[in-house]
């Protein structure tokens, strides 16, 4: 089962972040040009040829973020959204930051084919 296939599990606090050998594996399992920022957090910034269809995507995975109960940070700027996660009630990462962030590559490869 591949991460985008898996669930997020709310968390409810109490529980340390991930190890980073643990970070390492699963960021391993994600597609190219995600990394861990200076915060700690999981980010990736994906191109598009306008405003209108980085939106687009954004408004998608806005809506996974809901299905999911899970919300990443979002920035939209003219040809670009960068998608920002972490698990907040931990100020850290979880396996379930890992299955959103597949969800949102999941979701850039449906795109229309003109969608850069």
């Amino acid at each position: 089962m591949s991460l985008a296939d898996k669930k997020c599990v709310p968390c409810r606090g109490g529980v340390p972040p991930m190890a980073w050998s643990q970070v390492q594996e699963l960021l391993y399992q994600l597609q190219a040009g995600w990394h861990v920022n200076s915060q700690g957090h999981l980010e990736r910034v994906y191109a598009f040829p306008d405003f209108a269809q980085a939106l687009a995507f954004a408004d998608k995975v806005g809506a996974i973020a809901e299905e999911e109960g899970h919300h990443p940070d979002l920035h939209i700027a003219w040809g670009k959204c960068r998608v920002e996660i972490w698990t907040h009630k931990i100020d850290g990462l979880t396996e379930s930051d890992f299955y959103l962030a597949a969800k949102a590559d999941r979701a850039r490869e449906m795109l229309p084919a003109g969608a850069a």
